[in-house]
């Protein structure tokens, strides 16, 4: 994409004062790296980081329909989120495949947020809006509306205690709440993230976003770009659209079984359903290097004897463990826990293993 007709967050301005490389990604210019990338992974892992993901979309979804239209086109089971708390889900496709993952904020009985990955914004409307005929819902886009700022690392609660009367570290995982924070009314305060170290979400008003970061940098937490973003998520062998989901992977041949409720109905359940009683013939798998290299999405993985079984979907050298690790789908019979394995690494053959995943 010309860089000319890239789309700024509203905290481009800060980015380029801080030094941040600057890369296009999902139609915007957003920072990959500011001090470097294993500076910055470490500060997330073991202090607070901060990032920029006013990228990604925000639906409001609403009306007495708002819950049975969302039962239907997700596959995590909405009846069982109450005001207050957040669900992981993704929307199945009509071939088994996902058309995102996304989360699911339930702000009261008859109105949700959904944020959606920034790839995926058109896609996902049209979707959505493709299935709202027989419910009394509505949809509003305020995607451009919202800034979104992840806090995150093992301190974060703690540093950002003194900016709010919201007690932070009493929060549990998935659950959010609506408050002040620094000043500023009506922030959306999630006790989610993308990177395993704890933390918050915060969604704020673009208007609102300078003047919290501001407040959050002069706290201590560390400014981090999407490279880290990247080796932290994988660390945790958390999904990405577009490498370890798409279209043409199932939920249940990326371990995502968890969110895929067959207890109720959703868009083309029984794709699933079939695909669950005949057995995977794929799925994703964990693995490390076992000699020098360092894997890369489209790589191709073979057995031991050399025959062609997948593909790597995800890889990156791991700052924590200081190991080459990766994420792949593989033929299911080469996914146990310490399988060996090879990688078309350009014209040579490096070996790696199965290993059990999150890797940290």
């Amino acid at each position: 994409m010309d860089e000319r007709n890239l789309k700024k967050t509203a905290l481009h301005a800060e980015h380029l004062a801080e030094g941040a490389k600057m890369v296009p990604f999902a139609g915007y210019d957003m920072p990959v790296q500011y001090e470097g990338l294993k500076a910055e992974h470490f500060a997330v892992r073991e202090k607070a980081g901060i990032f920029d993901v006013s990228h990604m979309g925000e639906f409001i979804v609403k009306g007495s329909g708002a819950r049975a239209f969302l039962q239907w086109v997700t596959s995590n089971d909405v009846d069982r989120l109450v005001p207050g708390k957040v669900q992981y889900s993704c929307l199945p496709n009509e071939t088994g495949g996902i058309v995102d993952d996304l989360l699911v904020y339930c702000l009261n009985d008859q109105e949700f947020l959904l944020v959606v990955n920034a790839s995926n914004i058109q896609k996902d409307w049209d979707w959505l809006h493709r299935w709202t005929a027989p419910y009394d819902v509505e949809l509003e886009d305020q995607s451009h509306e919202w800034s979104l700022l992840a806090v995150q690392g093992p301190k974060v609660a703690e540093m950002l205690q003194p900016l709010t009367e919201i007690p932070l570290a009493e929060m549990p995982y998935y659950s959010f709440s609506k408050g002040n924070m620094a000043g500023v009314s009506d922030i959306l305060i999630s006790a989610t993230g993308y990177t395993g170290a704890g933390g918050f979400e915060l969604y704020v008003k673009n208007q609102q976003a300078v003047g919290l970061w501001k407040k959050i940098r002069a706290l201590g937490a560390a400014p981090a770009g999407l490279g880290a973003r990247d080796t932290l998520r994988l660390e945790k062998a958390f999904c990405l659209y577009g490498n370890d989901l798409s279209d043409t992977t199932s939920p249940l041949e990326a371990g995502l079984g968890w969110i895929t409720k067959f207890k109720k109905d959703f868009v083309q359940k029984e794709h699933l359903l079939e695909q669950k009683s005949v057995g995977l013939k794929r799925k994703l798998i964990g693995f490390e290097m076992v000699e020098r290299g360092i894997p890369r999405k489209g790589y191709t993985v073979l057995s031991a004897q050399g025959e062609e079984i997948g593909e790597v979907s995800s890889g990156t050298h791991s700052p924590s463990l200081d190991q080459a690790i990766g994420l792949a789908y593989i033929a299911t019979a080469h996914s146990l826990e310490g399988t060996e394995l090879q990688l078309q690494i350009r014209n040579k053959k490096v070996k790696a293993k199965v290993v059990r995943t999150p890797f940290l």
